[in-house]
């Protein structure tokens, strides 16, 4: 017997095989910032066709897009970083991508496994470090198991886990690896007979009951299933306060936010006697707070899982809209859209001036945090769009994710409604829209301060904060000059003062291509 080998020239080094393999498994993007000991992933890259390489200036701004890469595409982009300090910069929006069970892939080089005993300055327990912010991680422990790791990686984001493969600069040199053949996908679990029938039972007992609903079920599908289900039962339909993507706007159901305070979602939430959860968690105040609860559930409420997070949810809702004999259509009430006033611009009349004039099928990037709070509801009469907030809550999200949504969906409008204190943490985003010449409009809510910790201030029992206190909250000293900021990463930029600027700039914004800031002075 003959046994036919491949031609030694042919054989790839570990990085060119894990490469390879990531392409293969259909994985076309990867948000850089590399060093040294991913030089071998940089040559793979640069030798092998397939993947779109894009250089973030920030470490959270590769994860940030990554994220939002994942949440439009429904599938991941890799990120490339160097060792345990790159992964540890870019951990805050890793943090905000597993609150919102985005598919992603991290490829994190470390430094060669014999090197490691030397303690060179940047050497680090990396394993430790992606631990603290993976579902899922690997070290690689040769140049011929890359390329399996990186296929079982795939496979564990797809399932909605945020995965890293650590991978020891030698192993990405060594040659003698192969690609492997992507792994496929598993199937969302979907939810027991029993389970449904609870439910239904539940909510037809003529009580105050809810659909809580998150990730999955608040896509146009799962949308439609709920208002079958409440058209059948009267239940209310309420999102969780930061859902990962929301699809809004006329033709399309619309749903309860639940309010970001606890109190004012306490009081929300407390006539119901069943609350059935959907893709969310049962609802806790995001902070404790003397004397007030955690749970924002009243006690007498009876809570049913439906569906966590890894479930099929679509799948879970539609059952029960059928269990229900819920109507196969429902008829929906357009949501009026808010005049547009002139004068004085406050954060409102901005929300009005976009649901007005965003165009259809856009991309909403929600970092607004403060400015947008009054303004949420003016959405559900726009043009159909779909919404992404802050999951996690950890600030600095909204400029990458728009980086990463516009990289996904190369045809769509992507506008970022952008608070400027949480801009500052990632605002080399900018750089690389201008770089990847990325269709994103950035509206900057200038309010010269962290209004959200003015609030908790207050909330938390603090009296008569003094000025050294106050100065830990306030942005004006010196005041951040955003049009400037962007024009030195290349974006144009312009500012406006009242509602008639705002629009006629945002109107300019929208009837083009390309990216550009609006700073709005609030």
């Amino acid at each position: 017997m003959v046994l036919l080998t491949r031609p030694q020239e042919s054989r790839m080094n570990g990085a060119e095989a894990l490469l390879q393999t990531l392409i293969d498994s259909d994985v076309e993007v990867c948000f850089a910032n590399p060093g040294t000991s991913e030089m071998q992933l940089v040559a793979a890259i640069d030798k092998i066709p397939g993947m779109r390489p894009i250089l973030g200036l920030f470490e959270g701004v590769v994860t940030g897009a990554a994220d939002g890469y994942g949440r439009m595409a429904d599938k991941p982009a890799a990120t490339l970083l160097h060792l345990g300090s790159g992964f540890s910069n870019g951990m805050a929006n890793l943090h905000n991508a597993k609150r919102a069970f985005t598919p992603i892939v991290n490829i994190v080089g470390d430094h060669a496994s014999y090197h490691l005993e030397l303690d060179a300055p940047l050497t680090s327990d990396v394993p430790g470090h992606a631990a603290l912010a993976s579902d899922w991680y690997r070290i690689s422990d040769s140049a011929e198991t890359m390329a399996q790791d990186g296929a079982d990686a795939v496979a564990a984001s797809l399932e909605g886990r945020c995965a890293s493969v650590i991978v020891p600069a030698n192993y990405a040199w060594t040659e003698g690896a192969e690609p492997v053949a992507p792994k496929a996908a598993s199937e969302r679990p979907k939810v027991a007979d029993d389970l449904i029938s609870q439910a239904a039972n539940a909510l037809k007992s003529g009580e105050a009951s809810c659909l809580f609903l998150g990730g999955k079920a608040l896509r146009e599908d799962g949308l439609n299933a709920a208002a079958r289900i409440a058209a059948a039962t009267g239940a209310r339909l309420i999102s969780e306060v930061f859902p990962a993507r929301i699809q809004r706007g006329r033709g399309r159901p619309s749903v309860e936010r639940l309010p970001y305070l606890g109190e004012f979602a306490a009081d929300a939430l407390k006539d119901l006697k069943h609350m059935v959860l959907v893709g969310a968690k049962a609802p806790v105040s995001f902070f404790a707070y003397p004397d007030k609860p955690g749970r924002l559930w009243p006690e007498q409420c009876n809570l049913i899982e439906l569906a966590n997070q890894l479930q099929d949810q679509v799948g879970a809702l539609e059952a029960l809209a059928d269990a229900l004999e819920a109507p196969a259509e429902v008829v929906l009430e357009d949501t009026p859209l808010p005049e547009i006033p002139t004068g004085p611009m406050t954060a409102e009349t901005v929300g009005a001036v976009i649901a007005n004039l965003m165009p259809e099928n856009a991309v909403v990037s929600d970092e607004s945090n403060t400015s947008g709070i009054f303004s949420y509801g003016y959405y559900d009469g726009a043009a159909p769009h779909d919404w992404m907030t802050l999951t996690g809550g950890a600030i600095g999200q909204g400029l990458p994710l728009a980086m990463g949504a516009a990289v996904a969906c190369p045809n769509r409008k992507v506008i970022n409604l952008q608070a400027d204190g949480s801009a500052m943490y990632t605002n080399q985003a900018l750089w690389t829209m201008v770089r990847e010449d990325l269709d994103v409009c950035v509206v900057i809510y200038n309010n010269s301060s962290y209004a959200i910790l003015d609030l908790e201030l207050m909330r938390v029992g603090v009296e008569n904060p003094g000025e050294r206190a106050r100065s830990m909250l306030d942005l004006s000293n010196p005041s951040l000059d955003w049009t400037k900021l962007a024009e030195g990463m290349g974006v144009p930029a312009t500012r406006a003062s009242s509602t008639e600027e705002f629009k006629a700039q945002f109107e300019e914004a929208m009837a083009n291509k390309g990216p550009r800031l609006i700073e709005v002075m609030l």
